[in-house]
């Protein structure tokens, strides 16, 4: 039985609660759903906060989460900050987009689904509108309302009209590509035009008008020289700046320059197997995983790498080859913005936060667009792979590998869908060097922010409208060493994309997944001894299952979520198995 009632009823009872909004905010434990402490540390000037959200990145990609593609500016910010070993955020990109700029689950935020997949159930419910809504207020506007410049150059992929853009949600400067994914090289659109006939341009927007994209070398590159022209625009006069860098990388489709791509081209011959057991040992050795972990195999219907033919094999290491570039060019934009904030005396007063905004993309990407567009109007032979003109994914085998130790990838809420391989770096945390097992989400970094900056949440009414209380709770009291927890041990987590569903609380994880991919009911883990969801305990602790089922019930309830076990069967992608018979074009 579907229940939204008490959600939707409180929220359209707001209109009462803002009636008596000076009360409320005379009260900061009433204010909003965030825990406040002392606002910057120390007490002296505000932080500069630079967010770096990766699209696609697998767990275990980059060198200091155990990967071998090299990343020294990542690891260097993790040697020297504070690695989250057991950060979560949605299966997809919008809906964690959304979450972390509401602090609010995905549903409270509009984006119950993406806006490119909804189904039958979905359309038309609220909750489902698959744009960032306006019963929530973006932490960003918070903060430039409280003095801070607001920058952001990238991925948006909260809506595509001026009203949706990054200038009405909070920034004061921004080079918005407004969709799902695009061509690093040019304009080149990702998905196909309505006759099928070559192709269309993404839509970009400066500063919510539309432009078109000037001729550059790399987005990734260009994303960089935003931030970098944003932040100097303002920095002779003494104010904070939150800056938000959403790297497209390594989203579909594959694309790297050459001398990269060059870098990388014979590493990955050496098979799925090979390197997602060397990354395992590696995630061993630094205390990233358990030491008796039992990691995840892939499902069965997927081919090992010696079952591959040598033109299939030879087509796999390229398109890997290709991905561990995009990584790699990522590292060194992530490299020039800190060498930027040295260079300008900022970044010992920067909170700097990265994290990717869900799991590997091992889904077949040719079940988003049709296989005839893409062999008709892509150059994908062999020497081609990664260069412009081409259009590929990696596909499940690599996609498992990317998750590594972790079960399945994006799309999923298994653990490799929404674990991110999350790293805050502040000079000033009392945790640097330190690698952290504590359950958090992405919910949590928008009362994070705004409590180093200061700047209380209004609660349930914002200039005019009403508005959700932010969800997530604010990590800064165990960043700053006040609290020695960021949730208490009691803390449940729910989650729901595409159909797909779980709950974790303490150790426990309760999981429902659709076939082959899961049982097609509910599976419990207990993730202290099984990160890698191997055990299935749901017979053997029925008790345990009927108290997890209580809390998906309440997180159910609490943020209006459609649950019917036909959703996640109904769509095309993350269901595909042609992924193989494609690939010897």
């Amino acid at each position: 039985m579907r229940r939204h009632g008490s959600f939707r009823t409180r929220l359209a009872l707001g209109a009462i609660v803002a009636a008596t909004a000076g009360a409320v905010l005379a009260c900061p434990s009433m204010a909003a759903d965030v825990r406040t402490g002392a606002g910057p540390s120390g007490g002296g000037n505000r932080p500069n906060i630079l967010l770096i959200l990766a699209d696609d990145l697998g767990y275990s990609d980059i060198g200091a989460f155990g990967g071998e593609i090299q990343t020294p500016s990542l690891d260097a910010l993790a040697r020297s900050g504070l690695q989250l070993t057991n950060f979560h955020v949605s299966p997809a990109c919008s809906p964690t987009r959304a979450m972390l700029m509401a602090g609010t689950d995905n549903h409270v935020a509009g984006l119950g689904t993406m806006a490119e997949l909804p189904t039958p159930e979905q359309k038309g419910k609220a909750g489902y509108e698959g744009t960032l809504g306006t019963n929530v207020v973006p932490f960003p506007e918070l903060l430039r309302d409280a003095g801070y410049h607001t920058y952001m150059a990238g991925k948006w992929h909260l809506g595509m009209t001026e009203e949706l853009s990054p200038p009405a949600r909070g920034f004061d400067q921004s080079y918005a590509m407004l969709q799902g994914g695009a061509g690093f090289f040019d304009q080149t659109g990702n998905a196909p035009p309505p006759d099928g006939k070559g192709t269309t341009k993404a839509r970009y927007r400066e500063n919510g008008k539309p432009v078109e994209l000037p001729k550059i070398d790399y987005t990734t590159n260009f994303y960089t020289d935003k931030i970098i022209e944003y932040i100097g625009s303002n920095k002779a006069d003494g104010k904070p700046f939150f800056a938000y860098a959403a790297y497209t990388a390594p989203h579909f489709p594959l694309q790297a320059p050459d001398h990269l791509i060059e870098k990388y081209k014979d590493t990955y011959k050496a098979g799925y197997e090979a390197i997602r057991n060397e990354r395992f040992k590696r995630m061993q050795a630094a205390g990233l995983i358990p030491a008796n972990m039992t990691p995840s195999e892939p499902p069965a219907l997927w081919p090992k790498w010696e079952q591959l033919s040598q033109q299939q094999k030879d087509v796999e290491a390229r398109r890997m080859a290709v991905y561990a570039a995009m990584v790699d060019a990522l590292d060194q934009n992530v490299g020039r913005l800190v060498s930027y904030l040295k260079e300008i005396g900022e970044f010992d007063n920067t909170i700097i936060v990265f994290l990717s905004d869900n799991g590997a993309e091992g889904n077949d990407i040719l079940d988003l667009v049709p296989a005839a567009w893409v062999e008709e109007t892509f150059d994908n032979s062999l020497d081609n792979i990664g260069r412009p003109g081409s259009y590929v994914g990696y596909g499940p085998g690599w996609g498992h590998v990317s998750a590594a130790p972790f079960r399945l990838f994006k799309a999923f809420p298994t653990e490799g869908g929404v674990r991110s391989p999350t790293i805050i770096s502040y000079p000033k945390l009392a945790h640097r060097g330190k690698i952290d097992g504590q359950i958090a989400s992405v919910m949590d970094l928008a009362p994070t922010f705004l409590e180093a900056a200061g700047v209380k949440h209004p609660g349930h009414s914002h200039k005019g409208r009403t508005v959700h209380p932010m969800q997530g709770t604010s990590l800064w009291p165990y960043l700053n060493g006040r609290s020695d927890r960021a949730h208490p041990t009691d803390y449940a987590l729910g989650m729901e994309l595409f159909g797909r569903a779980s709950i974790k609380k303490g150790d426990w994880k309760l999981v429902w997944v659709n076939q082959p991919w899961g049982t097609g009911g509910w599976e419990l883990f207990n993730l202290a001894d099984d990160p890698g969801e191997t055990r299935n305990l749901v017979d053997a602790q029925p008790e345990k299952v009927k108290e997890m089922m209580a809390s998906w019930d309440e997180y159910r309830e609490k943020n209006g979520v459609i649950f019917d076990e036909k959703i996640a069967g109904q769509l095309q992608y993350s269901n595909g198995t042609r992924y193989y018979q494609e690939l010897e074009w």
